[in-house]
């Protein structure tokens, strides 16, 4: 049904979108795949989560509050951080599981945010949250994985390449110097992603805020330009916040005299 510009949909049809997905199912349980029960336990988790989520927001979009709106976003940012802590392979020991690759996001995230609300979007008032929420929860989401993959990578290289790495120490590199030709590569993986989805956007697949504002009725121009800011925000982010998670990872895994400080991984298992 259309309205204001945009179509709306009523309960049923949202219900029947779900046909294939009750096919598949099927199908998963006549083969004997073990998928069955597990597809329709994310699917009702999923319908559950979006319609709290709805209602919050709708709640939120209502108050335009700012102290509401700084609590979801925080709320936001701690899970964010948590999954990247979670992600690790090879997380540090104590408190340094945390600092390098949350901290970095979180830091680096809400730089992102602010700029976009208060120079780019200027919404009156600057935290409305209608911008300010999903603005953050794409730069989050989307940077988590970028950075996840370029703390795996530098930690990974560390244990892989040890020898290579006290054998340039040996000859007298720094330790800045002992593992940059990691970090470079480390970087370059944690970009991959986000250059891949840039590569594709517009040609293979048509990105998710392009699309949704397209369906809202938005003109295709000013949707572009909506998808084109948020990518560049999620590369600077990507870019910026695994760089000095990486950066980091590189001070806390070495000392003073450049050595390689293996013991300050934790201990798995």
């Amino acid at each position: 049904m259309a309205q204001n510009g945009y179509i709306t949909l009523q309960y049923w049809e949202v219900a029947a979108s779900a046909l294939l997905l009750v096919i598949t199912a099927g199908l998963a349980l006549l083969f004997q795949a073990g998928l069955a029960r597990s597809l329709v336990w994310v699917a009702a988790r999923m319908v559950a989560q979006l319609l709290l989520v709805g209602l919050v927001l709708k709640f939120i979009f209502e108050a335009t509050n700012l102290w509401i709106t700084l609590a979801a976003a925080t709320v936001m940012a701690g899970m964010a951080m948590r999954e990247v802590m979670r992600r690790q392979q090879r997380p540090l020991a104590g408190v340094w599981r945390w600092l390098p690759g949350s901290a970095s996001l979180l830091f680096i995230g809400v730089l992102a945010v602010l700029y976009a609300q208060l120079v780019v979007l200027r919404p009156e008032p600057w935290h409305a949250p209608r911008q300010l929420l999903p603005i953050f929860g794409m730069i989050l989401g989307n940077s988590m994985t970028g950075i996840t993959l370029g703390l795996n990578a530098i930690t990974e290289a560390a244990t892989r390449e040890r020898a290579a790495i006290e054998a340039r120490l040996l000859l007298g590199c720094t330790r800045w110097q002992a593992i940059r030709p990691f970090a470079a590569q480390a970087l370059r993986t944690a970009l991959t992603p986000i250059m891949n989805a840039m590569a594709a956007a517009g040609i293979i697949s048509l990105p998710g805020m392009m699309t949704g504002q397209i369906l809202a009725g938005a003109p295709p121009v000013e949707a572009v330009k909506y998808q084109l800011m948020i990518m560049f925000l999620i590369a600077g982010v990507v870019g910026l916040a695994a760089l000095a998670a990486m950066i980091g990872v590189i001070w806390r895994l070495t000392d003073e005299r450049h050595r390689l400080r293996q013991d300050r991984f934790a201990q798995v298992g």
